[in-house]
């Protein structure tokens, strides 16, 4: 199976995306400022589609995503991921919530790391779980990353 990159200049660094012709497999924050594997006639369609929805995620004309993708894990850590999905756009959920969501009310940490392993940031919103104090905590992409999205789906959500 062919994996195929691309990358999305996004307000808030370089995202790479990487998939195969069917799906996409990790939506992530790269190091570096520059847009290493390009848009062309020979990105595969859903890499494509990926990248179109991200795009109008940023620019605030998004809040779901249609994509094709893959979670690949462990059965608990694509429960926590499914569950994340639930948390609407522009409101955050905290990891002893997800982990009530999953069935394991006690399982805050194994919640807390299974939240640090997801690969389709964004569509599978990480971003939007916050300490049971309000607090931002630990995001793969850097906190204030996470406090830019955070920001930005209430930005947006005002204007729907």
């Amino acid at each position: 199976m062919e994996h195929h990159k691309l990358d999305y200049a996004s307000p808030i660094g370089v995202i790479e995306i990487i998939g195969t012709e069917a799906e996409i497999q990790s939506i992530l924050f790269v190091e570096g400022d520059s847009v290493v594997n390009h848009l062309t006639k020979n990105t595969p369609k859903v890499l494509q589609e990926c990248y179109e929805q991200l795009d109008e995620y940023f620019k605030g004309e998004r809040q779901d995503f249609t994509f094709p993708y893959v979670l690949n894990g462990t059965d608990f850590q694509k429960g926590v991921w499914k569950a994340l999905t639930t948390i609407p756009y522009a409101e955050t959920g905290s990891y002893k919530e997800i982990a009530v969501k999953v069935g394991n009310e006690k399982a805050i940490r194994a919640v807390g790391s299974a939240n640090g392993r997801n690969k389709i940031s964004i569509a599978v919103p990480c971003h939007r779980i916050i300490g049971s104090n309000g607090t931002l905590t630990g995001y793969a992409g850097g906190l204030w990353r996470k406090e830019w999205l955070i920001n930005h789906e209430k930005q947006n959500s005002l204007k729907q």
